[in-house]
């Protein structure tokens, strides 16, 4: 491969600088830097190349670790949030469930009386026994029953339906990563994240989606993109947080479009949270930095949302921020498939 990356270099005429993953003689896999540049004379005649590999194995191995690190501390955010998403809706199906069934004992006492009369009046009805019908119907209520049965039949099947949603949502969420781009309904994964996330959100803002419906669909590896938008999301809430410890009457807002712009689809995230400073502005990305307190954040976030969107997927990623106003993030992801040499 690196003599692939060498002819590369010398039909162009532009140096490069990627990752790439090689044999020793071994048969070891290692990670490689690979940094070439071609030289030349006055007259712009090649002379050579300079260039220069380091083993990153060890690097590439740690980042991984810092991923999965990463990866779980959103785990462990949203699984206190997503047992209480699914603990509601089982609460009030199991509400409905025991009123059912007494209900049923009620209507089944009732029942039993009728079928006593058809089957024995020989046409007459004893007074005695409609009135004792007509006091155990009154007792029963009756007439309140037929009114909320149905209405908790209807409840159940809905408390049922939030449930599946949210196992399916955590299925999709949570299956693995194919080892290849595949063609991805975009719109589709930020609902599915954004159900897997509610109970981190619902409380602190208002989420508004505008998603073009005519969108196609996008080359990615949908396993991080899902994680990409899961970081945005959990950034906004945790600014907005910030934002309500001082001011707790205003309604805030997470805003979440995509778009089609040209050849490539723009996904923006939006918060009114508290912004980012201008003077940390561009350490944002940086490995390991956090405005948060010691062991309440990896500071790997938003450097994994850059990797997965720049390094992986040939994308872009940029925002604006003003402090007191919110925050930004616009990611482009290409439509075509790029040619690059760089793994995550």
């Amino acid at each position: 491969m690196i003599n692939q990356h060498i002819g590369s270099v010398i039909r162009k005429g532009t140096g490069l600088n990627t990752e790439l993953e090689e044999r020793t003689k071994s048969g070891k896999t290692i990670w490689v830097n690979l940094a070439i540049s071609p030289r030349y004379d006055r007259n712009g005649k090649l002379m050579g190349l300079m260039g220069i590999g380091e083993n990153i194995t060890e690097r590439k191995l740690m980042q991984v670790q810092l991923n999965h690190a990463q990866r779980m501390e959103s785990v462990g955010q949203m699984a206190a949030g997503i047992a209480h998403e699914i603990n509601t809706p089982l609460q009030y199906i199991g509400d409905n469930a025991r009123f059912l069934k007494d209900s049923f004992f009620d209507l089944l006492s009732l029942f039993k009386e009728y079928i006593w009369i058809v089957e024995n009046n020989n046409g007459l009805f004893p007074q005695e026994k409609l009135e004792e019908i007509a006091n155990k119907k009154k007792e029963k209520e009756f007439d309140y029953l037929l009114e909320e049965i149905p209405e908790a039949i209807d409840q159940s099947l809905e408390g049922i339906e939030r449930v599946n949603k949210i196992v399916l949502a955590l299925k999709e969420f949570s299956h693995p990563g194919a080892d290849e781009k595949r063609p991805s309904d975009i719109n589709r994964a930020i609902n599915t994240t954004l159900n897997v996330s509610r109970n981190e959100w619902k409380y602190i803002a208002e989420v508004d989606t505008n998603l073009d419906m005519e969108l196609p669909l996008v080359p990615c590896y949908l396993n991080d993109f899902n994680q990409v938008m899961l970081n945005l999301i959990i950034n906004a809430v945790h600014a907005i947080k910030e934002k309500k410890e001082t001011d707790h009457t205003k309604s805030e807002t997470i805003r979440i479009a995509t778009k089609l712009r040209g050849e490539w689809v723009e996904i923006s995230i939006s918060d009114t949270g508290v912004g980012i400073p201008e003077n940390i502005q561009d350490k944002i990305f940086d490995p390991f930095f956090t405005t948060k307190e010691v062991g309440m954040g990896t500071g790997q976030g938003l450097a994994i949302v850059l990797a997965i969107v720049v390094k992986k997927h040939a994308g872009k990623i940029n925002f604006e921020s003003k402090v007191g106003i919110g925050t930004t993030f616009k990611i482009q992801l290409p439509l075509l498939q790029k040619c690059i040499t760089v793994a995550e």
